[in-house]
């Protein structure tokens, strides 16, 4: 029903039982402010509807759970009109805006109304963000960091992650975001020196600085908690690193590719690896070739590492890579490509390094079978391939701008020729 009470109109309705608890009133009167009958019949449903959005936004805010109060505060805060803010930014707003948010809230027997003074005047607890439940909501807030992975890049993805939230909480404790202190930062970085101590390198302690902190500040941000998480300045100085050694030529004919040498593998691994003599292509995308992405019944037989089903590396990773020698007999092989490791790279170099260290087919004790690639780059330099060609069979970036279209297939088959082993 509208009326007309003093100089403008107010609507007076019943209130739904479900609000009982919330208005101890059967019926409200609303302001329409408006003493037009047009004008106030106009409003008067939009009003209603906002009114009856921040009873549902106080009732879902009546719970234990302080995520979902902080959730329905926010709702509340944006029902009335304003974006909510934490305590001590609300602090920091002109006074004209402080003013109006506090007269923004009701009152009710002539006392501020507990849940519309938390959403337009920041009282909102975030207590019940630990670093647990953290990580759980981190899966869903950076979700556009995962499109296009595969199910391996995934779990790669994921599971550093989780490793670093598990250590902070064994060494820390499952502690609420906001009681997150800078010693309780300085515990955990005492914890992964002495890990570096014990022969883990300063690189590894840092990734574990950055996943635990790029959860953190992912969901602070996301969930606009606005705490000023303690999370810089800890990383480790890490030490030279240490490059990956390519075989000798010499290696590679001699002992790898001596008769036998490699049988002891399964088909697939051990055509991996022959594959990479003269592509110097990764394993994983090896690994992750579709029968579409192997062209042997043409011109220039020859591979593409394409974005199928998984995300590359980087944009410049994406390339054609001509097959020659020992490799394109090993493609002939497996056309298909290698089902058994398709969805786990991972396991794939953990088998050959195995079998090689096993076998004594390890150059020296830092060599791994990543240093077929090193070893496919060092013959292509030493055969004086322009370094444009390297960077585009490698899928480097290059450091300057890129013009054309790059060297045609028959063009790169006739570089590789010379140094195909």
């Amino acid at each position: 029903m509208i009326k007309l009470r003093g100089a403008s109109y107010q609507l007076y309705r019943r209130v739904p039982r479900r609000f009982a608890s919330i208005e101890s009133r059967k019926f409200v009167w609303l302001s329409l402010h408006t003493d037009s009958p047009s004008v106030a019949r106009a409003k008067a449903d939009g009003a209603w509807a906002q009114l009856v959005e921040a009873w549902e936004a106080r009732l879902a805010g009546d719970t234990a759970d302080a995520d979902q109060r902080l959730k329905a505060v926010k709702e509340l805060a944006a029902v009335r009109g304003f974006r909510y803010l934490d305590a001590r930014k609300v602090a920091d707003l002109p006074g004209e805006e402080f003013l109006r948010r506090v007269e923004a809230v009701p009152l009710r027997d002539g006392v501020p109304d507990r849940m519309e003074a938390a959403a337009l005047l920041g009282g909102a607890q975030v207590a019940g963000v630990t670093v647990s439940k953290a990580l759980e909501q981190y899966w869903s807030l950076a979700a556009d960091k995962t499109l296009g992975k595969s199910d391996d890049q995934l779990r790669r993805w994921r599971n550093p992650r989780i490793k670093a939230v598990r250590d902070f909480i064994d060494v820390v404790g499952d502690k609420p975001l906001h009681q997150i202190t800078p010693d309780d930062m300085l515990d955990f970085r005492q914890w992964l020196y002495e890990r570096i101590e014990g022969g883990l390198s300063a690189n590894a302690a840092n990734k574990d600085l950055i996943h635990l902190g790029d959860v953190l500040k992912t969901v602070n941000r996301m969930k606009r908690l606005g705490l000023d998480l303690p999370v810089s300045g800890l990383s480790f100085k890490e030490g030279e690193a240490r490059p990956r050694p390519p075989f000798s030529v010499g290696w590679i004919t001699d002992k790898l590719l001596a008769p036998g040498a490699l049988d002891g593998l399964n088909g697939e691994a051990r055509a991996v690896v022959l594959a990479m003599v003269n592509t110097g292509a990764r394993p994983s995308e090896l690994a992750a070739l579709t029968p579409e992405c192997i062209r042997l019944d043409v011109d220039v037989p020859h591979i593409s590492i394409e974005a199928v089903g998984r995300q590359l590396k980087t944009v410049n990773a994406k390339r054609v890579i001509p097959l020659l020698g020992v490799s394109l007999e090993a493609l002939r092989e497996f056309p298909e490509g290698f089902p058994r490791y398709r969805g786990s790279s991972a396991t794939l170099s953990g088998t050959v390094n195995k079998y090689l260290h096993g076998n004594s087919l390890l150059e020296t004790d830092q060599h791994s079978l990543y240093g077929l690639r090193h070893s496919f780059e060092d013959r292509l330099l030493a055969g004086g391939v322009d370094e444009r060609i390297r960077r585009d069979l490698f899928g480097h970036a290059l450091k300057r701008e890129r013009y054309g279209a790059g060297a045609s297939l028959t063009h790169l088959r006739d570089v590789i020729q010379p140094i195909a082993l």
